[in-house]
């Protein structure tokens, strides 16, 4: 068996009197999960079996979720508003469920409760669900070595000194929120947690206005950023409303809108395009190279995998952040994004292959005509689609996200982009709408325009 010191053993001996989690030490942290693991074990939770986590995110997910990990159980972290249905769905063979209605102090600690020293990299850890943005969520295991590899490429990429403090404002129970709590731990650094999105609170985190010290990093989606941009944040150096403190914006979990890097730069914010997905443990390409532990190709024409730059194609990843039960004979995780490779092993994703629009026999990328139309003035936001067409097949639409007081003219917005698009993707119909339908972590639900 491969295997390594608990997470939360390892931090609370190498630092005790670090901040862990907002007001808690490590030594107070573990002593406060030592606690509940016992009292979990004596509602059923045992070693590889699973264990649903439906709590909001703050300090009982917190708590849970090491002490469940601390007994060997296998998470199923799990949005408290699901519905039924759905939630039954996803804890088909759990053995007990921890939500709002789950009184750990009334339960006696047991005393023959079997809490790990140790994490078995093999075994499976936690179960994150995928978004549901093209169909039902899918359930992916993850195991600890696919969380310890996917913390170890993050921090090589972003470094990962001694005081960092990662303000983490996205659902617990997504693989992107998760991954802060899990990276905390390993590094024995302190996750300062939300209990759901509000602009002005996590403006006033950013900027050290809540009587503690400044995040050093915080994870964000691009709906989230342009909140904090509107709401006035700057980086760090740059006077009046500065995060001083601020080494990254961690931002993916959707396409970046047009524009939306450029503006950050200008406002002095260092911001980390990211790419990942849930089978991967968050992280797959920061900053552009896919993170040192993991291998990222493209299926070329042919459908055989190159490296070779300029070749556009569905990503393919490999590695030991990747989730076995997802991976293909030759172990390959086969995306369903489209993407490509430059001369230095940069990836870039032009699209999404389920997503491609065929019109009169062309293919259409939405994203390629949502950065063209997002550039336009006034545009916080472009989504396309395509909706059936008797003549051509499908048609190109588009929605649009005004700035505020902007006024959207759509046969004007027309003819600029047809300065820049080829003539079959141009967007035949633009309607103007207030938002974006959207999954609790900021994906598009482009199955919903239609």
């Amino acid at each position: 068996m491969r295997s390594v010191e608990s997470w939360l053993l390892r931090s609370a001996r190498r630092r005790p009197d670090h901040e862990a989690f907002v007001g808690t030490t490590y030594r107070a942290l573990a002593a406060e999960v030592d606690d509940a693991a016992r009292r979990l074990w004596s509602a059923g939770a045992r070693p590889g079996r699973r264990a649903g986590l439906a709590l909001p995110p703050g300090r009982p997910f917190v708590v849970a979720l090491h002490g469940l990990l601390r007994l060997g159980a296998v998470v199923v972290p799990l949005d408290p508003r699901l519905p039924a249905a759905e939630r039954e769905r996803r804890l088909q063979g759990a053995t007990l469920a921890v939500d709002a209605g789950t009184d750990l102090g009334a339960l006696a600690p047991a005393a023959d409760a079997e809490l790990l020293d140790r994490h078995d990299l093999d075994a499976a850890a936690i179960v994150v669900h995928t978004s549901g943005t093209s169909g039902p969520a899918k359930a992916i295991p993850l195991t600890y070595g696919n969380w310890l590899w996917s913390a170890l490429g993050s921090a090589a990429t972003l470094g990962c000194p001694p005081g960092e403090r990662w303000l983490c404002a996205l659902p617990l129970n997504h693989v992107g929120g998760l991954s802060v709590l899990l990276r905390s731990a390993i590094a024995g650094t302190t996750a300062v947690v939300h209990e759901g999105w509000d602009t002005d609170r996590v403006l006033a985190e950013l900027r050290g206005e809540l009587g503690r010290p400044a995040p050093t990093v915080v994870s964000l989606v691009p709906t989230t950023l342009r909140r904090l941009l509107d709401a006035g944040l700057r980086g760090p150096g740059t006077g009046t409303g500065e995060a001083p403190a601020l080494r990254w914006v961690l931002l993916g979990g959707a396409a970046i809108p047009g524009g939306m890097l450029e503006e950050a730069a200008v406002a002095g914010i260092p911001v980390a395009p990211t790419y990942g997905m849930s089978e991967a443990a968050s992280q797959i390409a920061t900053l552009g190279p896919p993170l040192f532990c993991t291998h990222v190709e493209i299926a070329g024409a042919d459908g055989r995998p190159t490296r070779t730059p300029g070749v556009t194609g569905e990503v393919l990843v490999s590695g030991p952040t990747v989730c076995r039960e997802v991976v293909g004979e030759d172990g390959r995780l086969r995306t369903g994004d489209l993407g490509v490779l430059d001369e230095r092993g940069h990836l870039a994703i032009v699209g999404r292959s389920s997503d491609t629009i065929i019109t009169g026999g062309e293919n259409v990328l939405p994203l390629e005509v949502e950065r063209v139309l997002e550039a336009q003035p006034g545009v916080v936001e472009a989504a396309v689609f395509g909706r059936p067409d008797p003549e051509w097949g499908e048609r190109v639409c588009a929605r649009i996200v005004p700035a505020p007081g902007a006024r959207i003219d759509p046969e004007e917005l027309r003819r600029h982009a047809a300065l820049h698009l080829l003539r079959h993707q141009l967007p035949r119909e633009i309607e103007v709408v207030d938002v974006l339908p959207r999954t609790p972590s900021g994906k598009l639900l482009r199955r919903e325009l239609a």
